[in-house]
């Protein structure tokens, strides 16, 4: 074999395994190094390299001893994760949040799976004019008929399949909505929270352009902080959680926003 075939090779067999690495891990949520080299079959030190170049493409995060997708205060999950975790409960918020939306309206839509979810039953009630940064949303909604498709651009994301920076921010800044539909990765009673300030920022800027705010987060994200401030729960107006909210908790909210719990 030439030595270019063998190279092709290479890749194609470290592509392959990085990939059943991935996979492996986002299913788990989280795993041990020598977990992964029984998976592979490959040394310690090519799983090592193998995790460093997926860390470096911000698809997992490394630890001591370990790798996770798994969020933590200062680290947010891949976007192909948080797509396959919770799933059933962020189609029930989302379907609440879609009898918030009527034929006619503008709203802006931010780079959640949340607010994914919405945008997959827009079609239901449109002409619609919707704006986001959300590369799968622009994908999911671009031939949607009667509805006008803003797509605000910037400097792409893959952790996020998103677009961010200061076009971004510009851009939000520039347009008035009806309604804005937003997540983020933690909250409390009181605050909302996310690890990355550059998020923040977005995610406030869509905020200042709403007349109505809208909040969805699936019951994990409760009682949970991250690193930055986003927003106190009263500069919402709903907050759309669903049923696997511990109703305490719940309570507490309702002194700051009002609740809407989707049940499954």
């Amino acid at each position: 074999m030439s030595d270019e075939k063998t190279a092709g090779a290479s890749a194609h067999s470290r592509n392959t395994r990085q990939q059943l690495i991935t996979e492996y891990v986002f299913k788990a949520g989280s795993s041990s190094i020598t977990e992964l080299v029984e998976l592979t079959g490959v040394s310690t030190m090519t799983v090592h390299r193998d995790v460093d170049e997926l860390a470096r493409r911000g698809l997992l995060r490394k630890y001591r001893g370990g790798v996770s997708a798994m969020p933590s205060t200062v680290f947010e999950s891949n976007a192909d994760y948080r797509m396959n975790v919770h799933s059933e409960e962020k189609m029930a918020i989302a379907a609440h949040a879609l009898a918030r939306v009527e034929p006619g309206m503008s709203i802006l839509l931010d780079d959640s799976t949340s607010a994914l979810a919405l945008a997959k039953m827009l079609h239901r009630v449109t002409p619609l004019t919707v704006a986001t940064n959300y590369l799968g949303a622009i994908e999911l909604l671009k031939g949607v008929p009667d509805l006008r498709l803003i797509c605000i651009g910037g400097d792409y994301s893959a952790t996020h399949d998103s677009f961010l920076g200061m076009q971004s921010l510009e851009a939000i800044e520039r347009i008035n909505v009806d309604a804005t539909f937003v997540s983020t990765s933690a909250m409390n009673t009181r605050m909302t929270f996310h690890q990355e300030p550059e998020i923040v920022m977005l995610k406030r800027a869509m905020l200042a352009s709403a007349r109505t705010k809208v909040l969805l987060m699936d019951h994990s994200k409760t009682e949970r902080a991250a690193l930055h401030r986003l927003a106190p729960l009263s500069d919402f107006d709903v907050l759309i959680v669903d049923d696997g909210v511990e109703e305490h908790l719940a309570e507490e909210m309702r002194s700051q926003v009002e609740v809407d719990i989707a049940e499954l």
